[in-house]
C-alpha cells in the first residue's frame, strides 16, 4: 500500500489546510505526484507535493493552472475538490447578498470550473478520477444550531453536480463521486468551541471525524477498489444523521 498512487498525478484544491492538506499528505505518501491548489499556505504542504495559487472562483486563474500542469507532462491529473467556506453563523433573512455570492462563489462554481477544467482534459484521455467533498448537511442533514442556509444550499448543489456529471461523464471514462463528511477535526472547526459539546452529543460515535479518516475515503474513490462506483456519495458523519 505504500506506493499505491506511484505513478498518479492528483490535484487537491483547498490543499492548504484541514480535509486537503490531509488528502495531500495522504497521497503523496503513497507516491502520487500531488499538486496541492490553494491561495495561500501551500508551505504546509508535504515536501514531495508541488504548490500552486489557485483561485478556484475565477476561470482565467483555473484554465492557467490546468495549463500549467500540462504544459511539460501529457499524463492524466485527476482531482480532489476540497476547497470550501462557511458563513458565521448569519440567519437567512439577514445574509447579505455579497456573502451569498462569496460562499457559493468558492463551494459550487469553484467546483464546476475545476471539473469542468480537469474533467475536459480526462476526457481527451480516455478517463480519470474526480471526487468532490461535499457535506452531510447537503442532503442528509441541516446543521443545526448554527444558520447556514447557503453552506447547506452549496453544498446540496456539489451533490447534484457530481451526480450529473457522472451520468454525462462516466460512459467516456471519467468517474466522479462524492465523500460528505460530518464534523472533522479542522482548524475551522475547532474555533467553535461553544458547539462542540452538542455536535458531539449528537454523533452516534461521540467525536469529530479527523482529517486522515476523510483522506482514505477520498482514496478509495481515486483507487481501484471503486471501479464500479459511478456518481456514489459516501457519507461518513459518524452517525449523525442517524439521530
Amino acid at each position: 500500500m505504500i506506493n499505491r498512487f506511484e505513478g498518479r498525478r492528483v490535484a487537491v484544491t483547498g490543499a492548504a489546510g484541514g480535509i486537503g492538506l490531509a488528502i495531500c499528505e495522504s497521497l503523496a505518501a503513497q507516491g502520487a505526484q500531488v499538486h496541492g491548489l490553494d491561495l495561500k499556505g501551500l508551505d504546509a504542504l508535504p515536501g514531495n507535493a508541488t504548490g500552486h495559487s489557485v483561485d478556484v472562483t475565477s476561470e482565467e486563474s483555473v484554465v492557467a493552472a490546468v495549463r500549467a500542469l500540462y504544459a511539460d507532462d501529457d499524463r492524466p491529473v485527476d482531482l480532489v475538490n476540497s476547497a470550501g467556506i462557511v458563513e458565521d453563523n448569519v440567519a437567512a433573512e439577514e445574509m447579505p447578498m455579497a456573502e451569498f455570492d462569496r460562499i457559493m462563489a468558492v463551494n459550487l462554481r469553484g467546483v464546476f470550473l475545476t471539473c469542468r477544467e480537469f474533467g475536459r482534459e480526462l476526457l481527451a484521455r480516455g478517463g480519470g478520477a474526480i471526487v468532490n467533498i461535499a457535506s452531510m448537511s447537503g442532503n442528509a442533514i441541516v446543521n443545526f444550531p448554527q444558520r447556514q442556509s447557503v453552506y447547506n444550499t452549496s453544498k446540496a448543489g456539489v451533490s447534484a453536480l457530481t451526480r450529473s456529471l457522472a451520468v454525462e461523464w462516466g460512459p467516456r471514462g471519467v468517474r466522479i463521486n462524492t465523500v460528505s463528511p460530518g464534523y472533522v477535526d479542522t482548524p475551522l472547526n475547532a474555533l467553535k468551541t461553544d458547539m462542540h459539546p452538542q455536535w458531539t452529543r449528537e454523533t452516534v460515535l461521540g467525536r469529530f471525524a479527523q482529517p486522515a479518516e476523510i483522506a482514505k475515503a477520498v482514496e478509495y474513490f481515486l483507487g481501484e477498489e471503486s471501479a464500479f462506483c459511478c456518481g456514489a456519495e459516501l457519507l461518513i458523519d459518524g452517525g449523525f444523521s442517524l439521530r
